[in-house]
């Protein structure tokens, strides 16, 4: 008989896309399931968030069925000599001390999801979403087959100029006299879309187009797009209108992202001049920084990037990576390609003195989640919000964005990457999703 407890748990989950184990740090994450709670006419596409497993999945089961066999090799081969591992550096023990520390937490994490038996056949649902939305065409959006390179356009003088078109869909359009709606219309604006505040105050999703290309803006969210030298436009007039909690997801310089193209990153020291502490609220703000596992950027962080914004380290969490069978995408124990990245928090106040209090950050913490597209962090803002000082609602700003949320103000040089209509499907009338 089912656990009346597991039963709730598993509701709750498929309505918010957060599952949280009983007795357990760790916490489950659907970011399909999450996200789609930012939209009331679209849905995020399982397809398209888990690209990278289904197109593997597809490109294994092809190989199989259309590739002959190899004819066994009968050639001696040389034995290779087994190189003996080289000693670690400093930095390098300093590495693996830290993954040392993190292992046990990460292990029990993922032998909890492993124990939940409820969850595991959800994952294993995710392929026949695929196969349900393959044959469901008719419910996907307009989709562009060449996507636009925001940096590019942002970086040529015609950039000023650029107009993105927002149509509002309008339910009830009232006569003058207040007599009976009209036919229901949509209200199209122009707005320019770099450096400028572009706004979804609505109750609804949009959709929007720039240059031909079409994109889904989620309810009550807002982006500014530009580059780094325009970020001081964000900086509050008044200091009680700062933000209180400050998401950062910095493009670090990193050897895959140069090889794979995937966007363009930047010298640490730039992230120095970030006016987090003019962006913070008087009451203060939850700062959450992802890093990666490279010890000299960790160190960089503790050292002088933390301090020159102004934030007193708080707590660290773990994201551990999964693939839709369960299992970790990598071996836990590789040096350079381990299955997790680290989400470093801290707090910052306009004045050195906490006064106000809040809920305490718990400190190692684990999410687990099936990744996304390269570099596409899952949405955990949620998570945190209990953890954000000051007594209002948490206002709410992400730094280095490539796509929107509900709640959330979102700046970068491409915070519409995800956006585009490639990335959803149009929500039917009765959608359990």
């Amino acid at each position: 008989m089912e656990d009346p407890g597991t039963r709730d748990r598993l509701s709750r989950f498929l309505k918010s896309g957060i599952y949280r184990f009983e007795n357990s740090a760790a916490i489950f994450i659907d970011p399909v399931r999450v996200l789609n709670g930012s939209y009331t006419r679209f849905r995020v596409s399982p397809t398209a968030y888990y690209s990278r497993f289904f197109e593997d999945e597809s490109t294994s089961t092809n190989s199989i069925e259309n590739t002959p066999e190899a004819p066994p090799d009968t050639r001696k081969r040389k034995r290779k000599k087994q190189r003996k591992p080289r000693p670690l550096n400093e930095t390098e023990q300093i590495a693996q001390q830290r993954h040392q520390e993190a292992r046990p937490l990460l292990l029990k994490a993922h032998e909890t999801l492993l124990g939940t038996i409820e969850l595991l056949a959800y994952l294993r649902r995710l392929r026949s979403d695929r196969c349900t939305e393959e044959e469901g065409r008719e419910s996907l959006v307009k989709r562009d087959a060449i996507e636009l390179n925001f940096v590019e356009l942002g970086s040529v003088w015609q950039a000023p100029y650029y107009e993105i078109s927002l149509n509002f869909d309008q339910d009830k359009i009232f006569t003058q006299d207040g007599g009976n709606p009209l036919i229901p219309c949509c209200k199209q604006i122009l707005v320019p879309v770099f450096n400028n505040f572009v706004v979804n105050d609505g109750d609804s999703d949009l959709e929007a187009e720039l240059l031909e290309h079409n994109y889904i803006i989620p309810r009550k969210s807002c982006f500014y797009m530009s580059d780094l030298k325009e970020i001081h436009n964000l900086v509050p007039v008044e200091s009680d209108g700062g933000f209180n909690f400050i998401l950062i997801d910095p493009p670090w310089e990193n050897s895959s992202a140069y090889q794979k193209l995937k966007y363009q990153t930047l010298p640490n020291y730039y992230f120095l001049s970030l006016p987090i502490k003019k962006l913070t609220h008087t009451d203060g703000a939850l700062i959450a920084l992802w890093v990666t596992n490279r010890e000299k950027l960790r160190r960089f962080v503790e050292n002088e990037l933390f301090p020159a914004w102004g934030v007193k380290y708080a707590a660290t969490f773990y994201w551990l990576k999964v693939k839709p069978d369960g299992s970790l995408i990598s071996e836990l124990d590789l040096f350079h390609h381990r299955p997790y990245e680290c989400l470093v928090l801290g707090y910052c106040y306009q004045k050195d003195i906490d006064l106000l209090g809040h809920n305490p950050v718990p400190d190692n913490q684990v999410f687990i989640s099936v990744p996304g597209d390269y570099s596409r962090k899952p949405p955990v803002g949620d998570l945190l919000l209990e953890y954000v000082p000051g007594s209002r609602h948490a206002c709410r700003l992400e730094l280095f964005a490539r796509e929107l949320s509900d709640g959330w103000n979102c700046w970068g040089n491409e915070p519409l990457h995800f956006q585009g209509t490639k990335y959803f499907l149009k929500r039917r009338k009765i959608d359990g999703t």
